[in-house]
């Protein structure tokens, strides 16, 4: 008789961005038609380290510096993608969608429905986002539901390491155009002020984090938290400071705006019976009113109290430190969120 040894829990802990490139470098190496492609992601190494080393390991031609011309390189992962490649191609900034826009929903997002499901577009768009380090208005902001809103892509948004690589691998491998947005917070940089959990526990080997499933980071009973990205973390240090107080808070991460886990959504309040959305898109015609809409369109007699939002005003986001950091969800205004949802 043979006997197999228990698995040992991972222990190898990485940072955001060392954990996008294994992702990215595990399957550059499993399949040569993975092609990475953008600004600045060859010699420089990705603007915020997502691409560092693997121009040395595999080479001008699968890892690819190009103009600053976004309509063209993005236009040129998809027309890859049709071939039969798998490109990731790197945006920048959220922010600069508004120049390619043409290129990614008239193509990337629906070439596969235009040819009658017969032309797939495997495909990942890579973008960086959000505020908190005064980029200014024009690069500092989220855009997730922008994407959402428009069918035909998958949208995933990573908060931690793990989730990065595995969210990252399983959007390489996906037969779909995928828009995967990480926060510059939660890259774990040393020049970049960062939360303490942007270097955790990783698994070596092959990881995948299907999407569509959230993922419940911190159990609780009085008030569900739906939240993403960087927000999950503000989210989690109100909760733990509320637990002293005897506040029992649960923490729903939904890693995906595309396909939307609102069973995960409903399971949570249907238990805790309050909800706080988290969200550091804009306000108005966003993901914090579609989570609320889960509820409502469903059963709003589920509710003990009326939902609270957490998110970024209607405006501009200010260049100023002060100014953007009292715009930002952060953890002041979530406590305040949770604390007038319980009361």
């Amino acid at each position: 008789m043979t006997t197999t040894a228990p698995t040992q829990p991972a222990t190898r802990r990485l940072n955001t961005s060392k954990a996008m490139v294994e992702a990215i470098a595990q399957e550059m190496e499993r399949d040569e038609t993975v092609v990475y492609l953008g600004e600045d992601v060859g010699e420089y190494g990705g603007i915020f380290s997502s691409t560092t080393g693997l121009l040395e390991r595999f080479g001008k031609d699968r890892v690819i510096d190009t103009p600053i011309s976004e309509t063209a390189f993005i236009g040129l992962g998809i027309g890859a993608a049709t071939e039969g490649m798998r490109p990731i191609v790197e945006l920048m900034f959220a922010d600069f969608m508004g120049v390619c826009l043409d290129q990614i929903y008239n193509h990337m997002a629906k070439i596969h429905y235009f040819s009658g499901g017969n032309v797939k577009v495997p495909m990942v768009l890579t973008t960086a986002v959000g505020g908190g380090y005064s980029d200014g208005g024009q690069h500092s902001q989220c855009l997730w539901a922008t994407f959402a809103h428009l069918p035909g892509m998958k949208v995933v948004v990573p908060s931690n390491p793990a989730d990065a690589k595995g969210l990252m691998t399983s959007a390489i491998r996906d037969d779909s155009p995928v828009v995967y947005m990480f926060h510059k917070g939660i890259m774990g940089l040393p020049w970049m002020a960062k939360n303490r959990r942007a270097i955790d526990v990783v698994p070596e080997g092959e990881h995948l984090v299907p999407s569509g499933k959230a993922n419940v980071v911190r159990p609780g009973t009085d008030v569900t938290v739906v939240t993403l990205s960087l927000s999950v973390h503000h989210a989690l240090d109100v909760a733990e400071r509320l637990d002293g107080e005897g506040v029992s808070a649960e923490i729903l991460d939904l890693r995906s705006l595309v396909p939307l886990d609102r069973e995960a959504i409903l399971e949570s309040v249907g238990k805790t019976g309050r909800l706080v959305v988290v969200d550091e898109d804009y306000l108005s015609f966003g993901l914090s009113g579609e989570v609320a809409a889960t509820i409502t369109d469903k059963d709003p007699s589920m509710l003990k109290a009326p939902v609270q939002r957490v998110t970024m005003p209607d405006i501009p986001i200010p260049y100023a430190h002060d100014l953007e950091y009292a715009v930002l969800p952060r953890q002041e205004r979530i406590e305040a969120a949770v604390r007038r949802v319980l009361a």
